[in-house]
């Protein structure tokens, strides 16, 4: 059996272990959080080295995207540097192949209508990918990395101009604590409602599930959420607030959505490969091979 786990910046009252099948492969996929603690997450991995079949970096992201700009964040460097053995992954290299293949299987099933609707993206750098491909189907973007990362109140309209704004800030972000940056350990079990026009102007709700949950309002009623790493208290708290849809891009094991970078993780282990050696073609055909899709899950009617 292969085992791929992610150890998470999060809370490890999040943590979740499943066993699944998959092309014909024994998986055991686990998620560790270390509740924001930085150092612990390092030794965690130095002992996962040379014993799994992959290492997913949760809570944090190697790289911030956007267009064929990368910045490399910190601690993430940290805690990818740490592993000498083991493949170690965050989910970039396949963020942006399988988010643009969410998008287009909801516009080619007629599941959502993203000419012309409100996107709220609350950090299109963390899904760049995902961001771009709802600008190409017409959706009017609205992009939260100043307010939900950085908390500055200033939403941005468009992609060339969160360009322009991470070129001149990228310099002093990547040096941040990514708990500045970024909900980790406790603060991830925490609502604080805020900036409630940009969740009430938006027909979607975009990107991911520790930004959108940390200013949400009570009332998300008639709202898309797209996003991943959601669990059963999760649905329910989208299903109380009155969300109309939830759609996660990876797929649902045993209740859980994992994050991107465990299924990163287990492509890697599949393809016997170092993640810098996967293209995205080599991603599409594994993600064809296994059939996986998107979950759709209705939480409440129109």
């Amino acid at each position: 059996m292969k085992r791929v786990v992610s150890v998470s910046l999060g809370s490890s009252g999040r943590d979740h272990r499943v066993e699944v099948n998959l092309l014909g492969e024994a998986f055991s996929i686990e998620r560790l959080g270390t509740d924001g603690d930085l150092d612990r997450a390092v030794q965690m991995i130095k002992s996962l080295d040379g014993e799994v079949a992959a290492i997913g970096l949760g809570g944090v992201d190697l790289y911030l995207v956007a267009g064929k700009r990368r910045y490399m964040l910190r601690d993430a460097s940290i805690m990818a540097r740490a592993a000498s053995v083991t493949p170690v992954v965050d989910g970039t290299g396949l963020k942006n192949t399988l988010e643009r293949r969410t998008i287009k299987y909801l516009h080619d099933h007629k599941i959502l209508e993203f000419d012309g609707t409100r996107a709220l993206m609350v950090s299109a750098l963390d899904r760049f990918g995902m961001a771009e491909a709802l600008q190409e189907l017409g959706a009017k973007l609205v992009l939260g990395d100043l307010v939900f990362g950085l908390g500055i109140p200033i939403p941005i309209r468009s992609l060339s101009m969160l360009g322009v704004v991470i070129r001149v800030l990228a310099p002093v972000i990547c040096r941040l604590p990514m708990s500045m940056l970024y909900p980790t350990g406790k603060k991830q079990e925490q609502i604080t409602p805020k900036y409630g026009r940009l969740y009430r102007d938006a027909d979607i709700i975009g990107g991911d599930l520790h930004f959108i949950r940390r200013y949400m309002p009570d009332d998300l009623s008639g709202k898309v959420i797209i996003s991943n790493t959601v669990t059963r208290d999760n649905v329910e708290e989208f299903r109380q607030r009155g969300v109309r849809l939830l759609i996660t891009t990876t797929p649902e094991f045993e209740g859980r959505s994992f994050g991107t970078n465990v299924l990163e993780g287990v492509l890697v282990a599949l393809l016997g490969r170092e993640p810098d050696e996967v293209g995205g073609s080599e991603y599409e055909q594994l993600l064809d091979d296994m059939k996986l899709e998107p979950r759709v899950e209705y939480l409440n009617s129109p």
